[in-house]
């Protein structure tokens, strides 16, 4: 057995040539532990939630349906707080034996979720936008600029929790884009508002909303591609596969890399599986290396290493 300092390694060894050494440590994946705060999630949700039952009261009494669209936005922010947190929840929870891995995965489909409900989002915003064009109302634009420079203030506010997050969780960063957006959405409004009190030119809002529409979009692109990276088990974003393979490639003894794996079993969390052929007589040593290596280097602290002395009969490409 192969023990290695701050993590938890096996090697075994089954037949001569045929050695197998685990990492289960996660003291070290991509992007370092990180502690999701469920207690943000909450604080948001709540906050949120309580914004959009007065700002949907608000379109109502002012005859704003740019309010009343805002709140929609601002419902499914609310939508998207509540998968954010539950997924984080989940992902605390220990694993079982129908679910090896544990709940880790939920943090990806969370993400996944987030990016089709902005761009859903989006689209309601969009709608709303050119029915007015077409239609336009006359508006309380005074009650209109209050009430979303409370919600700006109440999305960047939320957003800010998350901030520090957002590059190395990309359910973090799903939250933090839905707020920002949102921001996004609320300060538009207040600037909407503005023209058209001085102006009285009311298709001012639908234009501004569709300007944020585009804004919104382009950021999105990059938490949508990246969750659905993550949903298929490909590499997480920043993790260069042929670089772990040459890196392996050139520890001392090791003569080929075959069967390499990289994938996210969770947002933060990066695991690894290479079958690594050698000439070397001490395998454990070997096995400590090249954990140490994956770990240490490339931030990845759930590695499973399979240690082969000559080719295996089961293994055709060994």
């Amino acid at each position: 057995m192969a023990q290695a300092h701050g993590s938890h390694d096996h090697g075994h060894s089954h037949t001569p040539g045929h050695d197998h050494g685990h990492d289960h440590g996660h003291g070290g994946h991509q992007h370092g532990p990180v502690d999701t705060g469920d207690w943000r999630y909450a604080v948001g949700l709540i906050i949120n939630l309580a914004f959009v039952v007065v700002e949907f009261g608000a379109g109502i009494y002012s005859g704003s349906t740019a309010l009343m669209a805002d709140a929609g936005h601002n419902l499914s922010d609310v939508l998207g707080l509540a998968m954010a947190g539950g997924a984080a929840w989940l992902a605390r929870r220990a694993g079982g034996p129908g679910k090896t891995y544990g709940y880790g995965k939920a943090t990806v489909l969370a993400a996944l979720a987030n990016a089709l409900l902005l761009i859903f989002a989006c689209g309601a915003i969009a709608f709303e936008a050119v029915r007015r064009l077409a239609e336009p109302a006359p508006v309380m634009s005074g009650l209109i600029m209050i009430v979303a420079a409370i919600g700006f203030v109440i999305n960047l506010g939320t957003a800010l929790l998350f901030m520090r997050d957002q590059h190395s969780d990309l359910n973090a960063r799903g939250a933090y884009l839905h707020m920002m957006a949102d921001a996004a959405v609320s300060i538009g409004v207040v600037i909407a508002g503005a023209v058209i009190l001085f102006t009285g030119w009311s298709v001012i809002d639908s234009l501004v909303s569709l300007v944020i529409v585009v804004v919104i979009l382009l950021g999105t692109w990059g938490l949508l591609k990246d969750s659905v990276n993550l949903a298929l088990d490909a590499a997480p974003r920043g993790t260069d596969v042929e670089a772990i393979r040459a890196a392996l490639l050139a520890l001392p003894g090791v003569t080929a890399v075959h069967d390499l794996h990289v994938w996210g079993l969770s947002t933060t969390e990066t695991a690894l599986t290479a079958h690594l052929c050698h000439d070397r007589p001490d395998a454990d040593a070997l096995l400590v290396e090249a954990q140490a290596l994956a770990r240490g280097r490339f931030g990845i602290g759930h590695s499973t290493l399979q240690l082969e002395a000559g080719p295996l009969a089961d293994c055709p490409t060994c």
